[in-house]
């Protein structure tokens, strides 16, 4: 049973991977040992688990049943041993996390040292970047997502959810001027990022009807955070989430415009895992830890 379930784990790995190279390295084998075992599998089942080209390899219908089958007596396995050590065995390894910049600037990172207090046994990996990643490919245990979720293959853990308001400077409206409508936006500097994501333009309500206008202002980045700064400095306009400009706002430091036309402008926040049935303690305290923090938190703050 034993080889069984380790052959089930490195396949599971491959299709998770998408590659041999890609699952020898995370399993520490080399890629010829790994094809050789798929190859193993196939030869002894008698089907073709994988369509194989030079440049990609699919699953095969066969290969996704087999697949979804192994997930879950791998799942069955660790459960069953999970039901045995949770209460002897405090929560502990590495735990992945992704998250955007701002976010995790300024509502992850200040929580980590209480985080680590309570779980010394954790080792936190802590990715920040505002572009999506691949959860699987990357070995993400945990990432939080903003906004609509596309993929339904993984679960979600509602935090909370933050108001977007087009934001700028005192000094750029002095030098500029205040757009009195979504419209003049064209011939305003709006910054905007160089990742695609699941709306590029910004949203207003128009006659009651719901526009989303293109932006540009000279200036694209890659997060939330240059892009906050650029916008301190007086350079444009940004449309950015009240948990990461709301104290910027309510000091004066940003002034929020075009907030009649503003459609309800909501994002919600998620935690997301992995939709395997059996959770890691780590992932799970963790998940916990962030509802217990961060939901009284986002409500009385990210409206701001």
């Amino acid at each position: 049973m034993e080889s069984r379930s380790s052959e089930m784990a490195v396949f599971v790995k491959v299709v998770e991977t998408t590659s041999f190279t890609a699952a020898g390295k995370a399993l520490r084998l080399t890629p010829s040992a790994v094809g050789k075992l798929v190859t193993r599998i196939e030869e002894r089942l008698g089907v073709l688990l994988f369509q194989r080209s030079t440049r990609q390899m699919s699953l095969t219908p066969e290969g996704k049943q087999f697949y979804e089958s192994c997930v879950r007596i791998l799942d069955d396995i660790e459960e069953a041993e999970y039901d045995i050590t949770q209460k002897t065995v405090a929560p502990h390894g590495l735990l992945r996390i992704n998250v955007t910049l701002p976010f995790g600037t300024h509502q992850i990172l200040p929580l980590v040292p209480e985080f680590q207090a309570r779980y010394p046994d954790i080792t936190l990996d802590i990715s920040l970047v505002d572009a999506l990643s691949d959860l699987q490919k990357d070995q993400i245990d945990v990432a939080i997502r903003m906004g609509p979720l596309a993929d339904a293959s993984f679960h979600a853990r509602k935090l909370g959810e933050s108001r977007r308001a087009v934001v700028a400077s005192p000094a750029y409206l002095d030098q500029y001027g205040v757009p009195k409508t979504p419209d003049e936006l064209a011939q305003h500097k709006c910054f905007n990022f160089n990742f695609k994501r699941s709306m590029d333009e910004w949203p207003f309500r128009i006659k009651k009807k719901i526009i989303r206008l293109p932006v540009s202002g000279g200036v694209l980045t890659n997060n939330g955070e240059t892009m906050r700064e650029l916008t301190l400095s007086g350079m444009g306009l940004s449309r950015m989430a009240m948990f990461h400009v709301g104290p910027d706002v309510r000091s004066g430091k940003l002034i929020e415009v075009l907030k009649e036309y503003n459609p309800g402008d909501i994002e919600e926040i998620h935690a997301i895992y992995s939709s395997q049935r059996y959770m890691p303690t780590r992932v799970r305290v963790f998940i916990d830890f962030l509802v217990e923090k961060l939901q009284d938190v986002l409500r009385s703050n990210a409206f701001g």
